[in-house]
């Protein structure tokens, strides 16, 4: 059962991915991604994917929103929404996954249907088998 806390969470999420979205750099596919993660210090950050020539060098909007909140300092992550241009559910790629694998294993994922409707997984649902290698001088 969603609380009154978790639909304005998730409604508030899609609505900073929709914006992030708008500032996709995507020359060469004209796909638009954007993302908006939630961190447990309650502080938002939006990423879009930003494409290259040499394809390598792209960044997903996922990522972008990760790595920002990442480097700064803003670590635990708990929720994130990913919108695209196709108006229907896009999931993460494969490297987006790991990325979310590692980084937030516990996150809860917000999509929107191409209705308009959220579309609630987790980071465990889109990567059941997680590639899981144990960090060097780390405990676990």
């Amino acid at each position: 059962m969603k609380n009154k806390e978790n639909i304005h969470l998730e409604r508030q999420l899609l609505d900073e991915a929709k914006i992030a979205k708008n500032y996709a750099y995507a020359p060469y596919s004209g796909f638009q991604v954007g993302a908006a993660i939630h961190t447990k210090s309650g502080k938002i950050y939006r990423g879009c994917n930003i494409e290259n020539a040499a394809f390598s060098a792209t960044n997903c909007a996922e990522r972008t929103a990760i790595f920002k909140a990442i480097s700064e300092g803003d670590t635990e992550i708990d929720a994130i929404a990913i919108v695209s241009s196709a108006d229907d559910v896009t999931y993460p790629c494969g490297v987006c996954r790991q990325v979310m694998s590692e980084l937030m294993p516990e996150a809860t994922i917000y999509f929107e249907d191409a209705k308009g409707n959220p579309v609630v997984s987790s980071v465990k649902e889109v990567m059941p088998f997680m590639f899981d290698n144990p960090i060097p001088n780390t405990k676990k």
